[in-house]
């Protein structure tokens, strides 16, 4: 069955069309949510959140093809982890003095897998990592940001900018190099 037609169904109230919109999206969104939270057992508790909410209100959801599904579904997984962050205040802004602006070529990152650099920005701190997920991941803008966390946009800016700096040091600290390759 395709999205649309679950869409439907699941607005009638199947619970069928519910768990088979919910088999199809899950892992997605897990992942989603595993960018903003560590554990993988809140992670798991956030995208269930989501899909709940997302459910109870499926009636206000227009579905424009999967792509606004995804982006839909996606926005209400980051809300969740946004919501989940805030109450546990663990969404503290934090400085990282030492961090310098280290060379690193494109090419470098190009050799990663989606795995390796995902295993890189989660080891961020958390104000790092959530400002990074949402600029860079997400597409919101610095305002965007400022208004979802409740800082600045200056310090949304400066996360973003040290989140980076971050990522550079913890590539070059794991040796992760680009070597070019000699002509011979």
């Amino acid at each position: 069955m395709d999205n649309l037609t679950l869409i439907r169904e699941a607005k009638k109230g199947s619970a069928a069309a519910q768990k088979c919109l919910f088999d199809a999206w899950a892992d997605r969104m897990f992942v989603v949510c595993c960018r903003y939270v560590k554990s993988r057992e809140d992670a798991e508790e956030l995208m269930l959140d989501g899909f709940y909410k997302f459910f109870r209100s499926i009636d206000h959801f227009t579905y424009q093809g999967d792509g606004a599904l995804h982006g839909y579904l996606k926005q209400l997984m980051v809300r969740e982890c946004l919501m989940f962050l805030r109450k546990r205040n663990v969404c503290q802004m934090v400085t990282e003095d030492s961090v310098e602006d280290l060379p690193l070529p494109e090419e470098s990152l190009a050799r990663l897998s989606a795995d390796e650099i995902f295993k890189l920005i989660v080891q961020l701190p958390i104000g790092y990592r959530t400002v990074f997920n949402l600029y860079v991941l997400d597409g919101m803008t610095h305002r965007e940001i400022a208004d979802s966390l409740a800082i600045s946009e200056g310090t949304s800016k400066s996360q973003l900018s040290k989140a980076k700096q971050l990522l550079q040091k913890m590539l070059t600290q794991n040796e992760i190099t680009y070597v070019r390759k000699s002509n011979q």
